[in-house]
């Protein structure tokens, strides 16, 4: 039985390794998120960082901040979502699609 909880340990050990080697191979990966039609794109790393806001000249418009205001809101919004679909996508291959609980990145 002692042989059986080492060995049990000995592979939570491995896949603690696993997961931190994956969180740092998907911080360094980046996605775009595009909403309205291209006028304001975000881009995010795997660590859910906005890095960059690009909006497009025509969509600032000083009469209408309220509607760049929605497009930004929903442009991190989208990244945001992107981003937690690609952690669990990856989760996903280090588990063999194996939901366990209390494992994230």
């Amino acid at each position: 039985m002692k042989g059986g909880m080492g060995n049990l340990m000995k592979q939570a050990q491995q896949m603690q390794q696993k997961m931190m080697k994956l969180q740092e191979e998907i911080a360094k990966k980046t996605l775009d998120a595009s909403v309205g039609g291209g006028m304001v794109i975000e881009t995010m790393n795997g660590k859910s960082e906005v890095l960059r806001i690009k909006i497009e000249p025509q969509v600032v418009d000083p009469n209408d901040v309220e509607m760049l205001e929605d497009l930004v809101v929903a442009g991190v919004n989208e990244a945001l979502r992107k981003a937690q679909e690609m952690m669990a996508e990856e989760m996903s291959k280090l588990t063999g699609g194996l939901k366990i609980p209390g494992l994230s990145l």
